[in-house]
């Protein structure tokens, strides 16, 4: 039984590394957007369009920050010597999300009128999801 826990998760090693990766990443950006709102705007619930646009940026520069050196190395093993132009793949990637992101929460904050914290979790599913598609066949792809 334990020879075949071992297994599957050698097999499956790279998701189950990036489920924990991607987990502390969610809890770095979203602890760096609720402290943030917190401090700036009093914890607002129902933040504006900008305000809601101010929290998805630093949002993401938190978890971008802690997303590519822990991707790199623990997630993808990149042995890649051309660390600029993978960060720069890894960053617009990481860009094209956060507009996903950002326009879902929009949506479900702004428009639908949920809370911030109900916004932030379905549109981190969405996010996470698309992180690792791209991160996996484009920024980190094995040659």
């Amino acid at each position: 039984m334990i020879g075949k826990i071992k297994a599957l998760c050698r097999k499956h090693r790279e998701i189950l590394i990036y489920l924990i990766v991607g987990g502390l990443t969610t809890i770095v950006s979203w602890a760096a957007k609720f402290l943030f709102n917190y401090l700036v705007y009093g914890g607002a619930a129902h933040p504006d369009g900008v305000q809601n646009t101010i929290l998805s940026v630093v949002e993401n520069a938190a978890g971008i920050a802690f997303a590519y050196p822990t991707n790199r190395a623990w997630v993808f093993q990149s042995k890649n010597p051309n660390r600029l132009a993978e960060a720069g793949s890894f960053v617009t990637s990481r860009l094209v999300t956060m507009l996903i992101g950002w326009l879902l929460n929009l949506l479900i904050v702004n428009v639908l009128g949920f809370s911030v914290f109900i916004g932030t979790v379905v549109a981190s599913v969405f996010v996470v999801i698309g992180n690792y598609i791209i991160s996996k066949f484009f920024v980190f792809k094995k040659k």
